[in-house]
C-alpha cells in the first residue's frame, strides 16, 4: 500500500499547477531520496534494493545523456526504448536471484549484469545505430509491444509475493509501475526527476516495510512474533483471553524426522492458528509454543473457539516434503541404531506417509488474582500443564479454584 500511495501522489501532484511551484526543489528531492536509499540498502545489507536503485539511477542518466534534451528519435529514442526493457527485467532478475547481502559474491554478479547492459546500451545508442528508432512510428509514448516485458514482471511479483509474503516485490512492482509512467510520459525534464525520485522512494519504503516485518512477525511461519505479542499485551482492555498453545511432543518430530519436518509441522500448526475464530489473533512466542490473544471476551467464550481450533489441528494431515527420514529406512521400518522408546507419544504416522499433529492448550483470563497480562499469561501456562498432564490434546481452563488446587497439590508435593 504505501508504493501504491506515493506512486498516485506524484502522479496527481505532475499534473497540477502546484508542481511548477516546487519543481525548483525536486532536485533536492531526487538527491536525499536515492542518498537515504543508498544509505538504507547499506544498513539492512539488501543488495537487492542497492542494485534496484542503481538500475534506476543508470536508466535516468542514460536517458538524460543520451537524449540531449530531445527524446523523440534517434539516440535517445534508442535509450528511452532500451531502458524501458532492461528495467523490468533487471528487476525480475534481482527479485528471483536469493538475497546474500554485500558480500563480494552476491554483489559480484548483479555488478556484472549492470555493466554489460551499459555497454549494450552505448553501443546501441551510438547515432549510427539508433537510426530506427527514429521512425515517426514510435516517436509518441511507448510501443505496444514494450507492455509485455512491464506485464510480465508484474507477474513474477505476484508469484514471488505469494510465496515469501515480504513487502520487496510490491515495492519493486510499484516502482516498475512509476518508471513506466516516466517513460510513456515524461521521459526528460523536472516531471522526469519527480517520476524517478519516487520509484526510488517506493523501494526504500518497501525496505523499511521488510525490516518491520522481520521484526514484528516470525520468520518461519509468517505470524506475528514475540515482540509484536509484547506491544499487544500494552494494549489489552480489562476483558480478554490470552490461550498459550504448545504442540504436542514436537521434539519428537525432531529426533524422528528431522529438523526439517519440525518446521513444517511449525508452520502448518501456524497457519491454522492464523485462522481461529472469535477474533484471535495468534503469535508464535518461541520454539514450539505459541500464543493467541482474545479481546472482548471471556475465557469461557473463548474456550468453544480453542476446541474448534484443537480439533481442526488434530484432524489435519500433511506430507513431509522429501524422501529421507532420520529413524525410518527405505523399507519403511524403523532404524536400529536407536532404541525404542516406550513412552507412547501422539506422532501419527498414517500408511500414506502422512503424519497427524496434536496441540494441548491453557487459556485464561483477567481475575481478582491476576490483574495484569503477565500473571494471566503464567495462569494460562499453569493449564497448558495441567492439560499435558491429562493426556495432552485438550484445551484446560484456568478457573480460580483449579489453581488453588494446582498450588496445594505442588506444596504437596515439594513437603514430600
Amino acid at each position: 500500500m504505501p508504493g501504491g500511495i506515493l506512486l498516485a501522489l506524484v502522479a496527481a501532484l505532475v499534473n497540477t499547477p502546484i508542481f511548477a511551484q516546487v519543481s525548483s526543489s525536486v532536485g533536492f528531492y531526487y538527491f536525499a531520496v536515492f542518498a537515504a536509499g543508498l544509505f538504507l540498502s547499506w544498513r539492512f545489507h539488501s543488495s537487492r534494493i542497492l542494485f534496484s536503485l542503481l538500475t534506476l539511477l543508470l536508466a535516468h542518466r542514460a536517458v538524460d545523456f543520451f537524449a540531449n534534451g530531445h527524446a523523440g528519435s534517434g539516440p535517445g529514442r534508442m535509450a528511452v526504448l532500451l531502458v524501458s526493457l532492461l528495467v523490468p527485467l533487471d528487476f525480475v532478475v534481482l527479485s528471483l536471484i536469493r538475497e546474500r547481502g554485500l558480500i563480494i559474491a552476491g554483489i559480484a554478479p548483479r555488478a556484472a549484469l549492470l555493466f554489460l547492459e551499459s555497454v549494450i546500451v552505448a553501443v546501441a545508442c551510438r547515432p549510427e545505430n539508433s537510426k530506427v528508432a527514429s521512425h515517426p512510428l514510435s516517436a509518441a509514448g511507448l510501443p505496444t509491444w514494450l507492455l509485455a516485458p512491464f506485464a510480465g514482471a508484474l507477474a513474477v511479483f505476484a508469484w514471488r509475493f505469494l510465496q515469501t509474503r515480504r513487502p520487496t516485490e510490491p515495492g519493486l512492482a510499484w516502482s516498475m509501475a512509476t518508471v513506466w509512467l516516466w517513460l510513456e510520459f515524461s521521459p526528460l525534464g523536472r516531471v522526469a526527476d519527480a517520476y524517478v525520485a519516487t520509484a526510488a522512494l517506493i523501494l526504500g519504503a518497501s525496505l523499511i516495510e521488510t525490516s518491520y516485518v522481520l521484526a514484528y512477525h516470525d520468520e518461519l511461519t509468517g505470524i506475528r512474533g514475540r515482540r509484536a505479542f509484547n506491544d499487544a499485551l500494552l494494549s489489552l482492555d480489562q476483558q480478554y483471553a490470552i490461550a498459550i498453545v504448545d504442540i504436542d511432543h514436537f521434539k519428537k518430530f525432531n529426533d524422528t524426522y528431522g529438523h526439517d519436518t519440525g518446521d513444517q509441522v511449525l508452520c502448518m500448526v501456524a497457519s491454522r492458528l492464523s485462522r481461529v475464530s472469535g477474533g484471535g489473533q495468534a503469535f508464535r512466542c518461541g520454539g514450539e509454543e505459541f500464543a493467541i490473544i482474545f479481546r472482548g471476551i471471556s475465557a469461557r467464550d473463548a474456550l468453544d473457539h480453542l476446541e474448534v481450533l484443537r480439533l481442526t489441528i488434530e484432524r489435519s494431515q500433511f506430507r513431509m516434503r522429501g524422501l529421507e527420514r532420520r529413524t525410518v529406512s527405505r523399507s519403511g521400518e524403523a532404524d536400529r541404531r536407536k532404541p525404542s522408546r516406550k513412552k507412547t507419544t501422539t506422532i501419527t504416522t498414517l500408511p500414506d506417509g502422512h503424519l497427524s499433529v496434536t496441540v494441548s492448550i491453557g487459556v485464561a483470563e483477567p481475575s481478582t488474582r491476576n490483574r495484569h497480562p503477565e500473571q494471566v499469561i503464567q495462569a494460562a501456562d499453569q493449564a497448558l500443564y495441567r492439560a499435558k498432564e491429562r493426556g495432552r490434546n485438550r484445551v484446560e481452563f484456568a478457573s480460580t479454584a483449579a489453581l488453588r488446587l494446582e498450588k496445594v497439590r505442588r506444596a504437596k508435593a515439594s513437603r514430600s
